[in-house]
C-alpha cells in the first residue's frame, strides 16, 4: 500500500497575484508535445521529464484536453516511433521508464505498464556485459549503473519511485533510498552542497538540483520506518538551509552556486525551489521561513519565461570537467527542456493537495 504523508498547507504557497498562478503558468508551459514531433535519435531525459511535468499540471490541473493531447502525442511509440525509445543500458536512459508509467497511473492502460516496469526492473539486472566496476556495485545491493554522479540521483529514484507507485512493491522506493543514502555518504560536502563528482570539486547548479529533486521523491514515499528515512531527511535538510544561504536578493541560483560573480541559471534555480515547496508542504521543512523563500524563488522564477513561453537563461546538457571555468562558460540557452521540466515540476507541486 503506498504511504501517505501530510501536506501542509500555507497561503505563502497558494495565494499568488493574478498572471503567476501555477495553474497559469503550467497551462502556457505545458502544450508541447504533438504527435510525431520528438528530438534526436532517441527520446532523450530532457524531453522525457518535460513530458512528465506536462501530464502530471494536466492531471492535477483537470485539463483533460491536455491529457489526451500529450497522450495522443504518445500513441506511435507502440507502432511507427519504436525506434525513438531509448535502451535500458544508462542511468541517462532507464529513467524513461517513468513516462509510461505517469500515462499508467492517468488511464490504467496497460500497455503503459508493460513498457515502462522494465526500465526500472533492468536498473537491478546486471547484463553478462556489464563491467567490473558495475558489477561490484550491484554485488552490494546497489544499481549497477552507479556512477558517482550526482545527476543520477534523480534518474535512479524517478523511475524506481513510479514503478512503486504503480506496483505498490515497496522493493522499488528502498532501492532508489538506499542508493540515495550511499551518494549522501559519497558526495555530500560540509557545507550541505555537492560537488559535480569526486574529482569535479564544483558546485554546479542544476547537478545538485538533480539531487534536491531526487531526494524529495524518494522522501515522498519513503516509510519513516525505514533505515534510510533519517539519514536522507538530515541530508535534504543540510542541503536546503546551504541553499536558503546561497539564494539571491531577487530568489534565484547561479551556475556554481557558490560563486557570487556567476551568471543565474534557471533550470537549477526551479529544482531549488521545487524542492522548497516540497519540503515546505511535506513538514521537512519549517513553514515559514522556507515558505517566503519558495514563494520569492516562484515569482522570481517566472521573470525568466518569455513571452513565447520559453525559459531563458538555461545551462546546456554538461559532462562533468574539473576546470571552474568550464562552467561559467557553458552556453546559456532559451527553450530548453532541461529547464522547462522543472518549471512544470514546480507548478504540481504548488497544486497538489
Amino acid at each position: 500500500m503506498l504511504q501517505t504523508k501530510r501536506t501542509i498547507d500555507t497561503p505563502l504557497l497558494t495565494d499568488f497575484p493574478e498572471g503567476s498562478t501555477p495553474k497559469e503558468i503550467g497551462k502556457r508551459l505545458g502544450k508541447l508535445f504533438a504527435k510525431g514531433k520528438h528530438n534526436g535519435k532517441t527520446l532523450s531525459y530532457p524531453e522525457t521529464f518535460t513530458w512528465n511535468g506536462a501530464l502530471k499540471y494536466a492531471e492535477v490541473a483537470k485539463d483533460n484536453e491536455l491529457i489526451r493531447s500529450l497522450k495522443d502525442g504518445f500513441e506511435s511509440f507502440f507502432t511507427t516511433d519504436r525506434h525513438f525509445l531509448p535502451g535500458i543500458d544508462h542511468v541517462d536512459r532507464n529513467m524513461f521508464g517513468s513516462l509510461p508509467l505517469t500515462l499508467y497511473l492517468i488511464t490504467k492502460d496497460e500497455r503503459y505498464r508493460e513498457m515502462g516496469i522494465p526500465y526500472a526492473d533492468t536498473q537491478w539486472e546486471v547484463p553478462e556485459n556489464a563491467s567490473a566496476s558495475a558489477k561490484s556495485w550491484a554485488a552490494k545491493g546497489y544499481s549497477w549503473q552507479t556512477r558517482l554522479w550526482i545527476d543520477d540521483m534523480y534518474m535512479i529514484p524517478v523511475i524506481q519511485t513510479h514503478a512503486y507507485k504503480v506496483t505498490g512493491e515497496l522493493k522499488y522506493v528502498e532501492r532508489a533510498a538506499k542508493e540515495m543514502a550511499m551518494y549522501l555518504d559519497e558526495l555530500q560536502r560540509t557545507n550541505g552542497l555537492f560537488y559535480h563528482a569526486p574529482d569535479v570539486p564544483y558546485f554546479w547548479g542544476r547537478g545538485n538540483g538533480w539531487v534536491a529533486a531526487g531526494m524529495a521523491e524518494v522522501l515522498r514515499y519513503l516509510p519513516e520506518s525505514s533505515p534510510y528515512h533519517l539519514p536522507i531527511v538530515r541530508g535534504f535538510q543540510t542541503m536546503m538551509a546551504s541553499l536558503k544561504n546561497y539564494q539571491t536578493e531577487e530568489g534565484m541560483w547561479r551556475q556554481l552556486i557558490d560563486k557570487p560573480d556567476c551568471w543565474v541559471e534557471t533550470s537549477g534555480s526551479a529544482m531549488f525551489t521545487y524542492a522548497f515547496i516540497m519540503g515546505v508542504k511535506y513538514g521537512w521543512l519549517p513553514v515559514k521561513e522556507y515558505g517566503e523563500a519558495a514563494r520569492r524563488a516562484w515569482l522570481a522564477m517566472l521573470t525568466y519565461i518569455n513571452s513565447n513561453d520559453k525559459v531563458r537563461e538555461v545551462c546546456v546538457g554538461t559532462n562533468k570537467k574539473n576546470d571552474m571555468q568550464y562552467y561559467y562558460d557553458r552556453p546559456r540557452n532559451t527553450g530548453d527542456y532541461h529547464g522547462h521540466a522543472p518549471y512544470l515540476w514546480c507548478t504540481v507541486a504548488l497544486l497538489e493537495e
